[in-house]
């Protein structure tokens, strides 16, 4: 069923504040001048009204003035123009004067009247913090005035002491849309609105009953602890709810069973972190990094993605590799191993080669390990390096593959560029040319299928010979030189198990091939994607009940 008009706007208006304005101060990045920018408490004060059987819980903690300062071009003032225009309000002069610092919203049950043979109509609830309590109890009475005078039958009920003032639901001719909406000033620190009476009233329910509403939930309150001090928003949500919500399936039983994502401003740009919380123990983490993959040195600057980390030997038996069975479980269903589906086309993009993964590469590699796809224009797939370590199990390894290679049809063939001695797996190809006194000519020809080289302690594969000879005289030139890449993972704690690192304008369009969706991504969340120089990705921590992942976005021009 659909839902208010004006409830819509106030949700709308929480969950974009973030992705306009932060987005909209890229300009003073490499500044101290939005440093004290932060969340003015630790934790959503309004998860009181919220139960604990609700899927999701978002809350903004900090008041949307004070991200006012950061616009360019009134990002933020033309936001709240356009989805108030419809409610006869106008933000400067009926919130500003009384909003304080946490604005939550949460969708607080999966069908209103627990009816599944009517449909199913979701619970909405939105809290807003007061600093102004009478100011507030006058902005609901002038919110629902507004709607009598549109033709809204107004009805207000006296409930545990509180007044409750709702109307019939009506549906708006051009959206379609119910427009109904329930509201009540709770004490002076809170106004509620809800898309239906029944909402507001089990939240009222939830501060009375002291095992009801999420703050009393043992997972929450381990989930809390793990937000950021300054966190400017953050998220909780309840995992199996939302696979039941949105017709997903987890793995019986799921190993994560909530998770809370919070968001930080640093001084180069936005921190997201997660944490996964298990129900139990899980799988080891991976083996920590306290300092830059030293693989990294023979990733070129042109790699528009790179992963890097230690020990894929131990990635299938990680807690990493439990937290992508359940995403994919629930995504798809499928029992396939999601960790090769996602690293092979990496390994093996450019090459012909029938390569297990996990009995080919991952057994073998035990030290660092670099993988870097390098887009060329005019090219449809990037070409790669992989770049590991030498450990005593690499000799091995790297006669596997060229027992693979052989009995693919390949030759293994060794010469010398610029005094490097280069191996290839080639394949020789005769090919017939034309002569003027009409003999039988050909040439031979040689495909490669990839190449490789030691260098130091560490042995390189790339896709062809332009790629080795750019690895080859990177010198200084390489990812682990560069600033970008360095302000990148500088934002990431230390220690960590390694990370993703994507140069937005290099991969953008070989992103967008490999996942459409992500054109969709981009509209939504347009700004942040206008300004977005690098993603960087990784995961640290040690708690084995707990899976930590950051995500830094890097903004700027």
């Amino acid at each position: 069923m659909k839902q208010a008009l004006f409830f819509r706007s106030l949700a709308a208006i929480t969950m974009m504040l973030l992705f306009i304005s932060i987005p909209g101060c890229s300009g003073l990045f490499g500044t101290n001048s939005f440093v004290g920018i932060s969340g003015t408490t630790q934790q959503p004060g309004a998860a009181i009204f919220v139960s604990q059987q609700a899927p999701v819980m978002m809350s903004m903690l900090v008041n949307p003035d004070k991200l006012q300062v950061l616009e360019r071009e009134g990002e933020l003032s033309k936001l709240k123009t356009s989805l108030l225009a419809s409610t006869g309000l106008d933000y400067k002069q009926d919130i500003q004067p009384w909003l304080g610092n946490e604005i939550t919203l949460a969708v607080t049950t999966q069908d209103i009247d627990r009816d599944p043979s009517n449909g199913q109509q979701l619970g909405y609830l939105m809290a807003l913090a007061t600093k102004n309590p009478e100011k507030s109890r006058e902005f609901v009475d002038l919110l629902f005035s507004k709607r009598a005078i549109a033709g809204a039958n107004l009805t207000t009920e006296q409930y545990e002491g509180i007044k409750l003032i709702f109307d019939s639901p009506q549906v708006d001719p051009k959206s379609k849309m119910q427009n109904s909406l329930a509201g009540a000033a709770v004490g002076d620190d809170f106004i509620l609105f809800a898309n239906d009476p029944k909402v507001l009233r089990e939240a009222i329910n939830n501060v009375q009953g002291p095992d009801l509403n999420i703050t009393t939930s043992s997972q929450y309150q381990q989930a809390v602890k793990q937000i950021p001090k300054g966190a400017l928003a953050v998220a909780f949500l309840n995992l199996p709810n939302i696979a039941q919500w949105q017709g997903l399936k987890l793995p019986e039983p799921a190993t994560y069973d909530s998770e809370i994502v919070s968001v930080v401003l640093t001084n180069k740009g936005l921190l997201a972190e997660t944490s996964l919380l298990a129900q139990g123990e899980t799988a080891p983490p991976l083996e920590p990094l306290s300092q830059p993959v030293g693989a990294l040195q023979y990733i070129p600057t042109s790699a528009g993605l790179a992963i890097a980390g230690k020990s894929l030997s131990s990635l299938p038996n990680s807690n990493l590799n439990q937290v992508w069975e359940q995403i994919k479980v629930a995504i798809s269903g499928s029992e396939k191993n999601i960790v090769s589906g996602l690293i092979k086309p990496v390994v093996d993009v450019q090459t012909d080669l029938d390569i297990n993964l996990k009995e080919d590469i991952f057994t073998w590699v035990q030290g660092e390990y670099a993988i870097g796809l390098l887009p060329r224009s005019g090219q449809a797939n990037p070409d790669f390096v992989f770049v590991v370590e030498k450990t005593e199990t690499t000799p091995a390894g790297i006669s596997r593959l060229d027992e693979i290679a052989s009995s693919k049809g390949l030759s293994l063939n060794t010469f010398d560029i610029d005094k490097q001695k280069i191996s290839a797996w080639t394949q020789l190809k005769a090919t017939k040319v034309a002569d003027p006194q009409q003999r039988e000519k050909y040439t031979i020809e040689a495909k490669v299928s990839g190449v490789r080289i030691s260098q130091g302690n560490y042995e390189i594969l790339a896709s062809n010979l332009e790629t080795m000879n750019e690895i080859i005289n990177a010198k200084n030139n390489s990812l682990i030189s560069d600033r970008q890449f360095k302000n990148s993972i500088a934002a990431i704690p230390q220690p960590n198990q390694g990370y993703v690192y994507l140069d937005w304008a290099k991969s953008r369009e070989l992103l967008e091939n490999q996942f459409p969706i992500l054109k969709l991504a981009e509209i939504l969340a347009k700004p942040i994607f206008e300004n977005l120089r690098s993603l960087t990705m990784s995961s640290y921590g040690s708690d084995t009940k707990i899976f930590k992942i950051g995500v830094f976005f890097q903004l700027g021009k």
